[in-house]
């Protein structure tokens, strides 16, 4: 049957805007800013960071995402020196650091995600009525020397009257991530946990979890986002950019139940079911773990040089206003 010539003008007509619209497509895509983030840890406890990710709030803002896992923020710091990385999301004691080897191209911090230390610990066996002083003689699985993790826990058995080196056996030999599969392995009394690790050694009937640092230590300025100098100078736009998706990020989780952030978040943790991502989420939601905007205020900052000072690896403070830039937090807090 022949096809008339109207028919045949409507099908090309027909193709042509497909392929207009595919084209579109593809030019959109392509007008999207790649942005290489590499993260100390993937933990829900960075749960507006995932939000804004699976809620396109980056592709909103014109940025495209690449996500990096540095395990450590050591090596998540290394990766941001050598340009692996673009923004380096880890403590920003690592910037301090960076600072006082005497790096003239040194990290900037413009954006504070956590407000709270985000691990637990967790102990063998179930304690009702949990003291800080059951810890003394006891071995415990720690972090990093001069990491945060370590750092926090360490202030937080001196402000209960327990010296950390001569009261408790911390080992600290274990790599960032393997202490909870030593901890099932049978060894430590206790062991200091990030979120999914100390839920799931709760779930396996491994561990039990007995004290939250975050709660215990206060308000800590614990991760932040940075860059360095030179990409600041260069990229001030993406860094805005960046941190407008992120305060989208922010608003959502601290006015969202535990269950709907639980859901958003879920595709990023596919080896936890839901439900006990909820948990989670749930546990650092009730402790106030997430600040209302980014502003990595100098009260937050000082407070972190004292912990490295108390800790023995800071001699004397960095100034604040060149390490720390709120500039960007401002605006997207404005917004």
């Amino acid at each position: 049957m022949k096809l008339s010539m109207k028919r045949v003008i409507a099908g090309l007509l027909s193709l042509a805007m497909v392929f207009t619209v595919c084209v579109g497509c593809k030019e959109e895509k392509s007008e999207l800013t790649k942005v290489t983030l590499n993260e100390v840890a993937h933990s829900i406890f960075y749960a507006p960071q995932y939000v804004a990710i699976e809620n396109g709030y980056f592709e909103e803002e014109g940025i495209d995402i690449d996500l990096v896992t540095g395990f450590g923020a050591d090596k998540t710091m290394a990766a941001v020196i050598a340009g692996e990385a673009d923004v380096g999301f880890m403590g920003a004691e690592s910037s301090v650091y960076m600072y006082t080897e005497g790096a003239e191209n040194h990290a900037v911090n413009f954006a504070q995600l956590t407000q709270r230390a985000g691990n637990f610990l967790v102990s063998r066996e179930p304690i009702e009525n949990f003291t800080w002083d059951m810890v003394k003689g006891s071995d415990v699985l720690g972090g990093r020397k001069g990491g945060m993790p370590q750092m926090v826990f360490e202030y937080v058995l001196k402000m209960n009257g327990i010296d950390p080196v001569k009261d408790v056996n911390i080992n600290q030999s274990i790599d960032f991530g393997s202490t909870a599969a030593a901890f099932s392995g049978g060894q430590g009394d206790f062991t200091v946990e990030f979120e999914p690790s100390a839920t799931a050694l709760e779930l396996e009937g491994d561990g039990y979890v007995v004290a939250s640092l975050g709660v215990d230590s206060g308000y800590v300025p614990y991760t932040s986002y940075c860059v360095t100098k030179e990409y600041m100078e260069k990229n001030g736009e993406i860094i805005q950019k960046f941190t407008n998706a992120l305060q989208k990020g922010m608003e959502y989780v601290n006015s969202h139940t535990p269950e709907e952030i639980a859901k958003v978040i879920a595709p990023q943790f596919p080896e936890s079911d839901v439900s006990t991502i909820e948990i989670i989420v749930k546990r650092y939601q009730e402790q106030d773990t997430w600040k209302d905007n980014l502003l990595f205020e100098e009260s937050s900052f000082d407070l972190l040089q004292n912990i490295l000072m108390d800790a023995g690896e800071l001699s004397e403070p960095t100034p604040y206003n060149e390490l720390v830039n709120t500039e960007f937090a401002k605006k997207a807090a404005e917004k």
